[in-house]
């Protein structure tokens, strides 16, 4: 419920819904600035007991979301989110991972080459057998 003023609460009803009927794919892409779902650096953690949790959203995705063309200005992006926590995301027995454009390719790197930690939440991806993470020409140019 995206009016509701108890974003805690609404997170634990939604994150009840998904234990109880959980995903059986999940397919994301790759932020600029490595998150996945809404999982940026500053909040991203891949021990999370929650399922969904809101977050504060880091001012590189925000303008991600104006370059992506979601928003025209960064003051209409909203400073806060709620998103699927990385341990719920990587839970799926499926994972599919589509990363184009050339804004991605510095995060594409550090997905595959960089330290495996949350200030890269997508490094996560490296230890799920189950993910399959496709790229363009421009995402994989550093590679």
């Amino acid at each position: 419920d995206i009016t509701t003023t108890d974003p805690e609460g609404e997170a634990e009803r939604y994150g009840k819904l998904l234990r109880e009927n959980p995903t059986d794919i999940v397919v994301m892409g790759i932020g600029e600035n490595g998150h996945i779902a809404f999982n940026d650096p500053p909040v991203a953690d891949f021990k999370d007991p929650k399922t969904v949790k809101p977050v504060k959203l880091d001012e590189i995705c925000r303008q991600q979301q104006v370059n992506d063309g979601c928003f025209v200005r960064i003051e209409d992006v909203p400073t806060h989110a709620m998103t699927l926590t990385v341990p719920t995301l990587v839970s799926a027995p499926y994972l599919f991972c589509i990363v184009p454009a050339p804004t991605k390719a510095k995060a594409v790197y550090e997905t595959l080459n960089g330290t495996i930690d949350e200030h890269c939440p997508a490094s996560i991806l490296r230890l799920q057998k189950n993910a399959i993470l496709y790229l363009d020409d421009k995402s994989s140019a550093l590679l």
